[in-house]
């Protein structure tokens, strides 16, 4: 029995060696096998642009909201030229107003207007709807605010901006505006000071010091200042165009009417102000920070949420109401590729335009106190420093 029980105990070490043995040659040859494998790609992350347009809407800055109101479109323009790595950044712009009596003194005569967006559409329609009245402009509350309340990321690659904007002394209101620019640097994001009157001036009432501080760039601007419009020999064909490109957006949800005729209503206001910003505009929309995916079904099918199923037909434009599936899905593919189409010749047509205007430029000579220059200027300035690039 004594034997047979030393066999039996004998055999089980074996087995037990075996298996732990096996196992480990398993675990190592897998490794290996991993080793050898191909990482799997992974898509670079999306670099974004983000502003906080924070702009006085007290009595006397009228002419202020009116350059924004005018220059948008050439900003946006420009601020689509934007390189990193190969790809054109994507656009985020939110809003703020201060300094009105209209807003609550408890805000400390603060308003977000919009957060961070990429529907320009609706930030060209805030700020054609802003109304000046006279107040108290506290810099440091609207500063706070915007870091505050705005979803700005923890990225360290994406730009990230405030303009603010204003007329009387940066130091006004209960938050010092020194702590303010100081929690803006904490967070990766610049401020620049955009003061309307004279440079000495604006140096005198802290609004350099602001930039300083900020580590943005400090700027001054005539903020009564008519916005100087080159008109070139190309902006009738552009706007002509523009028409055809809007044939190609086509509407779908609850607010997908109301949002195709906003966008029409900023061509309106676009075109208040001449052919030649509404080239501006124009040529921003071949842009693809121009994405209206929440309301218009080309821009929408190149997105992963995309499903033709869940489209409502009550919601759709007359025309694709008593389609079936496929024919929907034909006929946005129809679209996309005329919307494409119509991009490519506009861009061509642009490179002239843009030639004419720099040519012209240079002969009448830059016009650097204005919004959309300071604007430019100073991201242009912030855009090195994150490997940003013009084209």
């Amino acid at each position: 029995m004594k034997t047979l029980i030393k066999s039996l105990f004998a055999m089980l070490v074996i087995l037990v060696g075996l298996i732990y043995w096996t196992n480990n040659y398993v675990t190592a040859r897998s490794k290996s096998l991993v080793s050898l494998a191909p990482a799997p790609k992974v898509p670079p992350a999306e670099k974004t642009i983000k502003i906080g347009l924070m702009l006085d809407t007290s009595n006397s800055m009228d002419g202020l909201i009116d350059q924004a109101k005018s220059q948008l479109w050439r900003i946006v323009s420009e601020l689509s030229k934007a390189k990193v790595d190969g790809t054109t950044p994507r656009l985020q712009i939110a809003l703020y107003e201060y300094g009105n009596d209209n807003l609550s003194r408890s805000s400390g005569y603060v308003r977000k207007v919009t957060s961070l967006t990429t529907d320009l559409d609706l930030i060209s329609k805030e700020l054609f709807a802003l109304k000046t009245n006279g107040g108290d402009e506290y810099c440091g509350e609207v500063i706070t605010a915007g870091l505050d309340e705005l979803e700005w990321g923890s990225s360290l690659s994406d730009l990230k901006l405030i303009y603010i904007a204003g007329n009387e002394s940066f130091a006004q209101g209960y938050y010092d505006y020194q702590d303010a620019c100081e929690d803006a640097i904490k967070k990766d994001i610049k401020v620049n000071t955009i003061y309307c009157g004279p440079y000495s001036e604006g140096i005198e009432l802290n609004w350099k010091d602001g930039a300083r501080i900020g580590d943005g760039s400090y700027i001054s601007i005539e903020q009564d200042r008519k916005t100087t419009y080159i008109e070139t020999p190309y902006d009738n064909d552009i706007a002509e165009y523009n028409n055809k490109l809007n044939d190609t957006y086509l509407y779908y949800g609850s607010h997908g009417l109301s949002s195709k005729n906003n966008q029409l209503e900023q061509d309106n206001n676009a075109r208040n102000y001449g052919t030649s910003n509404t080239a501006f505009r124009v040529m921003s929309k071949t842009s693809s920070n121009y994405s209206n995916s929440h309301w218009d079904l080309v821009d929408h099918s190149k997105t992963q949420k995309f499903d033709i199923k869940e489209i409502e037909s009550q919601y759709l434009p007359e025309e694709m109401r008593k389609m079936t599936e496929e024919e929907r899905l034909a006929h946005i593919k129809k679209m996309d590729a005329k919307r494409e189409s119509i991009k490519k010749e506009l861009q061509s047509i642009n490179l002239k335009r843009e030639e004419y205007i720099e040519k012209k430029r240079k002969e009448l000579g830059a016009d650097s106190n204005s919004l959309d220059e300071a604007m430019l200027k100073a991201l242009r300035e912030a855009a090195k420093e994150k490997n940003f690039t013009f084209e």
